[in-house]
């Protein structure tokens, strides 16, 4: 199961290109009206606007210090992604610190060693032509060794994957969010993601390689392989209280 999930974050990080921009400018929208707005907003709205610690105005000489600057760092975990690194499976592990850690939602820390070993037990491109759709590369200013950055992986069902003959099946899961973290020499101490909102796709919620056996109706036997359920004791626990609410009112 471990290698499975491992192997799934890796291939969907294969392959890492920039989305290219377009050529003409997208309409405004109320968002980007603000956004482009801020400088010359009235103080209340400037105020607001101030509780970003990463503004464009806010005072960061408080905030902690990275020894790799912003911009090479981002540099360097775009270079992580690359096809030529893969996360350390084309590079045999040199981008990988000697304590490194994966982690996930359900699954990790591991590290270096059992990570390395998982790349060649499990294969997710036999069964499945993958587009990774990396976007939002940052640097957490509380944080600075780390970087965050999203993806929404999309694929289509291409060759059997744990008896699922290939079906065509158009496979997209809900947006990812990934963190890189980085040690002194820029070599990567720790590799995570999570789901950040399992109401998108078709994958019941569920991210990595779980979600693709979801989507192809072959999830494992356990609670972590299917999708988000809300517990008995939530369950009553929501009744009771919509219960007095409901009785609260009547009192009202």
């Amino acid at each position: 199961m471990i290698a499975l999930l491992v192997i799934s974050c890796i291939v969907t990080a294969r392959g890492f290109t920039p989305t290219p921009t377009t050529t003409h400018a997208p309409e405004p929208t109320p968002t980007t009206t603000a956004l482009n707005s801020a400088s010359s907003a009235t103080p209340d709205t400037k105020a607001a606007w101030g509780t970003f610690i990463d503004g464009e105005d806010a005072d960061t000489t408080s905030l902690p210090q990275f020894t790799i600057p912003k911009t090479e760092l981002l540099r360097r975990a775009a270079e992580i992604l690359s096809p030529e690194v893969g996360i350390g499976t084309k590079d045999g592990g040199a981008c990988l610190s000697p304590d490194f850690e994966f982690v996930a939602a359900v699954v990790g820390p591991i590290g270096r060693e059992e990570y390395l070993s998982a790349l060649g037990s499990f294969n997710l491109e036999d069964g499945f032509d993958i587009i990774p759709n990396f976007y939002g590369m940052s640097v957490d200013p509380m944080q600075p060794n780390r970087v965050w950055f999203f993806n929404r992986v999309t694929a289509t069902h291409t060759g059997t994957f744990m008896g699922a003959e290939p079906s065509g099946k158009e496979i997209v899961s809900p947006p990812q969010v990934h963190h890189l973290d980085f040690d002194e020499d820029g070599k990567v101490r720790e590799y995570g993601f999570y789901t950040a909102d399992r109401r998108q796709g078709n994958t019941g919620g569920l991210g990595g390689a779980f979600g693709f056996m979801w989507a192809v109706g072959k999830p494992l036997p356990i609670p972590e392989c299917q999708p988000y359920k809300k517990s008995f004791r939530f369950r009553m626990l929501s009744f009771v209280g919509g219960f007095l609410q409901k009785l609260q009112k009547k009192e009202d």
